[in-house]
């Protein structure tokens, strides 16, 4: 969980409209910052899986290209979720906003083609 004081920001773990990053303003103990636990938690156990998934798949000489493309996609996306969660909990920490924007790599994956 962060620990926000009041009126600090925090990044929250999933993006609006458009891709662009939303944010909280509060003391960390609303009804939004507890949805937002438990959406980062749920974040990490599903980060967790898939590199379960990732190891299992890499170790299988008949991964097929397509399937590699989309565990790369399915890792993109994960590590989009833990780096966004990381950033949040670190900013946080220090009082400072995060300095995202709809333009940053990381929250913008290439689609699946």
């Amino acid at each position: 969980m962060t620990e926000n004081r009041a009126g600090s920001v925090r990044l929250l773990p999933w993006a609006g409209e458009g891709g662009k990053p939303c944010y909280l303003v509060g003391d960390g103990t609303g009804a939004l910052s507890r949805v937002a636990d438990r959406v980062e938690s749920v974040q990490l156990g599903m980060s967790a899986g898939l590199l379960d998934h990732a190891a299992d798949l890499l170790s299988d000489e008949r991964a097929t290209a397509e399937q590699l493309r989309f565990l790369a996609q399915c890792l993109t996306e994960a590590l989009t979720d833990v780096h966004r969660i990381a950033v949040s909990r670190g900013l946080a920490s220090r009082g400072r906003c995060p300095e995202f924007t709809a333009d940053t790599p990381a929250l913008n994956p290439p689609p699946l083609r």
